[in-house]
């Protein structure tokens, strides 16, 4: 945003800015909220993790950005490390009411998102808007299958060499599918991720999948599987002479499975994996280029058909937003020297208030 577009005041610090945002409290219909926070700071910034604890993954986040966009810019990509060096630059919040805990809150109300794969930024927000998809959509089949038992399965095999993890991934994937087919396979639906990490060697992958399994209602009375049997389908799909790692886990019958859709779409790779090594993430990259991170088959496809496809939306909504704050917002700029998104602007009833700092500049 340029500055000569904006309307300077007579108001020399955040904390000034902020008491001109949120004097007193915010009053929607018949309630009030207090103030998120005193952000008072003494290095002459305003962070936004100071002011919403909920949002501090947005600097570890935009910090492995960087190194990602530098990894691309090493492997000539320079499109994809520009892409991902320009993503979420400037975040715009909305301060509203947070009714459970009766204070105010931040809400993310628009930025820029590059939408590259492997950016961390975007493979975070991917994931938290699938997990909101299944998390909405889970009570309906808790409803549809009342007496509907999961267990949530963990298949491995041995490390690959990382210029194999294709056809590695190919296989995998094969093996499940035969796997599904089996006469013995108890499950009449699942949500699977493939979830890949570095080998310790810093030149293998390790692939393995992730699975929530919807079972037979006959699963605890005729078709019961024990890990050893578990083991043993799973070796025979794999098609290979060794027995594989395996975990499984039964949710009891009064817990519910939403729990687990958080770790089954979490990330396909974690980002400390990603920004450990160039040459491993450049590679890395090539070989899943094409492929697809979740799939859901059998009864479930109904209900999660939307988790194998990209989110539109990134940025989410919230249930306590309301349009009444519209004129309220909170800007915060990323800032490399400190590796943190500091306050740039408010915007408060059409106005923006300019938030002068030494370091605010330096977002190089």
């Amino acid at each position: 945003m340029a500055k000569n577009s904006s309307i300077l005041v007579g108001i020399s610090t955040p904390n000034q800015i902020l008491g001109a945002l949120v004097p007193d409290q915010l009053c929607v219909g018949q309630q009030t909220y207090p103030p998120i926070v005193s952000p008072c700071q003494s290095d002459g910034y305003t962070s936004l993790e100071s002011l919403s604890e909920k949002d501090k993954p947005w600097d570890k986040h935009r910090k492995n950005a960087d190194i990602i966009a530098g990894y691309y810019r090493q492997g000539g990509m320079d499109s994809h490390a520009d892409r991902v060096s320009f993503c979420s630059q400037l975040l715009e919040f909305k301060v509203i009411p947070d009714r459970r805990a009766g204070q105010q809150k931040l809400k993310l109300a628009s930025t820029k998102f590059c939408r590259v794969r492997h950016c961390p930024i975007c493979q975070w927000r991917r994931s938290l808007q699938w997990k909101a998809r299944a998390y909405e959509n889970l009570p309906k089949v808790m409803e549809d299958y009342p007496e509907g038992r999961w267990v949530f399965l963990t298949l491995t095999m041995k490390n690959c060499l990382l210029d194999e993890l294709r056809g590695t991934l190919t296989h995998l994937n094969q093996s499940f599918r035969r796997l599904s087919q089996l006469k013995a396979f108890p499950g009449i639906g699942w949500i699977k991720s493939v979830e890949i990490t570095r080998g310790r060697d810093g030149k293998s992958a390790h692939p393995h999948l992730h699975c929530l399994i919807l079972l037979k209602d006959s699963y605890y009375k005729e078709d019961y599987l024990s890990k050893a049997d578990w083991i043993a389908l799973w070796k025979q799909c794999l098609r290979v002479d060794y027995c594989p790692v395996l975990d499984v886990k039964a949710i009891h019958a009064e817990s519910s499975p939403v729990g687990l859709i958080a770790e089954i779409l979490k990330y396909q790779c974690k980002e400390s994996d990603m920004t450990a090594s160039a040459e491993w993430f450049l590679g890395y990259v090539k070989q899943v280029h094409g492929t697809r991170a979740v799939g859901v088959g059998g009864v479930l496809r109904e209900y999660f058909r939307e988790l194998e496809e990209e989110p539109e939306d990134l940025i989410g909504h919230d249930e306590d937003a309301t349009d009444e704050n519209e004129g309220q917002s909170l800007y915060f700029r990323w800032n490399r020297k400190i590796k943190k998104y500091v306050m740039a602007q408010v915007t408060l009833h059409g106005v923006v208030l300019q938030v002068p700092s030494r370091d605010y500049e330096n977002t190089e």
